[in-house]
């Protein structure tokens, strides 16, 4: 592409009026768009010691490339656990780990008193439209919910337990609603998300798995395989049994997100046969993205990097797994992530080619908390003005350079590709700077700088560390 060619759009929308009325948001992210540049996009590939191995089904391949594009997800971890506002599942796991110890020094009496927390779970202020309705506003595109944890409580009808939110001792499966996992992907699909299904591989309630014949030293089968291969081949299908349910049951299905990696061939023998698995549930669901976490293999459609962002560019498809508040689950006392941390994250984690899925707990009431709520608004507002330089983008060199991150857009109308460039101020900074250097040397007279509106071309002389765009006092100004 000729550099004669090359336009250049800057979306410093977050500077306009329309984003006065949020203090200290106006400068969480500010993003210029540079088009055709001579920028490389980020392909697959092997990075560091991560090894990908993709898909050859087109269909997941497609739907793949889709899932690229959407961004920002909503992750929930929601369970009887909430209860207590203890961390989910892993209380009743004997592994000495400083995060999940229990307040009550008697295992056994610990671990009767978690599992009947069934019997009092009665979240009456579950309204999934709301969630939805929020999330949409936030900018989100998916939802991934859980499904089942580690713990093997079920937050779906499934006909394999009783351990269940729709068994009759729980006192919410008298609600109209009480199959959540529907209510929550219905909901979520008639605000145009896409839903997934995070679901535990690992069942600490099944028999199958927990034996009650042994002590359960740690999070991992608690019996040989090798010497009771009747017993594991009957947690597996247990377990894909399970499977088909949620991918037979509830409507379309676009992510099956399995965690608890520590279940597979390799480790003690714990073959969960997921290449019959995945088969399975896409028969049921065409193109499903499977996502076999923290588990080297063809499913492991992306990876998922948990509770932190990759100091580089990762050139494979990929997702950061994000807490903004508190733990996983809901606990009291709280404090969730500021929109301007949040909404530099989400382009710190596009520029490197990810996407963000942001983890909200729900309460004990089946309700977030209002900062939950507020926080979600906020990034929303910033995406409303910004989001051309998110949704649909791809990781374009040199990613990130001093305040600024890069994205590319995918497509090049009348062969003229959009890049842009995402100001990221420091903590106190209040006003868009007068001057900014875009870190490209090879440009020439023709190449056109504009604000995100397309129309606000921007003047800009040339330096040895690339031009120097001249911004708008009224974009620069402190409101």
């Amino acid at each position: 592409m000729s550099l004669a060619e090359v336009k250049a759009r800057i979306p410093i929308s977050t500077m306009t009026r329309s984003l006065y009325s949020i203090p200290k948001l106006l400068f969480s992210g500010v993003a210029f768009s540079l088009c055709g540049l001579l920028w490389q996009s980020l392909p697959f590939a092997v990075f560091g010691a991560e090894v990908y191995m993709p898909e050859s089904d087109p269909l997941v391949l497609r739907k793949l490339e889709q899932w690229q594009d959407l961004k920002f997800g909503l992750l929930m971890h929601w369970g009887p656990y909430s209860q207590w506002g203890i961390v989910e599942s892993w209380s009743i796991c004997s592994e000495d780990e400083p995060w999940c110890r229990r307040k009550i020094a008697d295992y056994e009496a610990y671990k009767k008193q978690y599992v009947a927390l069934k019997n009092s779970f009665n979240p009456v202020r579950f309204d999934p439209e709301k969630w939805a309705r929020a999330a949409k506003a936030a900018g989100m595109r998916y939802v991934v919910f859980t499904t089942k944890h580690h713990d093997g409580f079920c937050m779906f009808d499934t006909k394999t337990t009783d351990y269940k939110i729709t068994d009759p001792a729980c006192p919410f499966s008298v609600n109209t609603r009480s199959n959540v996992t529907r209510e929550i992907f219905r909901a979520f699909r008639q605000e145009g998300l896409w839903t997934g299904a995070y679901f535990s591989k690992p069942d600490w309630h099944s028999e199958y798995y927990w034996w009650p014949n042994f002590a359960t030293p740690d999070r991992n089968v608690n019996y040989k395989i090798a010497r009771y291969p009747e017993r594991w081949r009957q947690f597996v299908e247990f377990t894909h049994t399970q499977i088909n349910e949620l991918m037979s049951d509830y409507g379309p299905v676009d992510i099956l997100w399995l965690d608890g990696g520590w279940v597979n061939k390799e480790s003690l023998g714990q073959d969960i046969h997921i290449d019959e698995m995945a088969a399975a549930a896409r028969a049921k669901q065409p193109g499903l993205i499977v996502v076999d976490r923290a588990v080297p293999g063809v499913h492991q459609d992306y990876l998922t990097p948990e509770n932190q962002v990759p100091a580089e560019a990762l050139p494979y498809p990929w997702e950061s797994c994000i807490i903004s508040g508190g733990g996983w689950a809901w606990t009291p006392d709280r404090k969730y992530l500021s929109a301007r941390k949040t909404i530099q994250m989400l382009v710190d984690i596009v520029a490197k080619g990810g996407n963000l899925l942001l983890n909200v707990g729900p309460g004990p009431d089946g309700d977030w908390d209002p900062e939950a709520y507020e926080l979600l608004a906020q990034v929303g507002q910033w995406l409303k003005l910004n989001g051309e330089a998110i949704y649909g983008t791809r990781a374009v060199k040199p990613y990130k350079a001093g305040k600024l991150a890069f994205t590319s857009a995918k497509k090049a109308p009348n062969g003229l590709l959009t890049y842009y460039a995402i100001y990221l101020p420091v903590e106190n900074e209040v006003k868009m700077p007068a001057k900014v250097v875009i870190p490209v040397r090879e440009f020439n007279a023709k190449t056109r700088f504009s604000l995100l509106d397309g129309k606000t071309f921007l003047k800009f002389e040339s330096s040895d560390e690339g031009p120097v765009l001249t911004i708008p006092s009224e974009a620069a100004a402190k409101p």
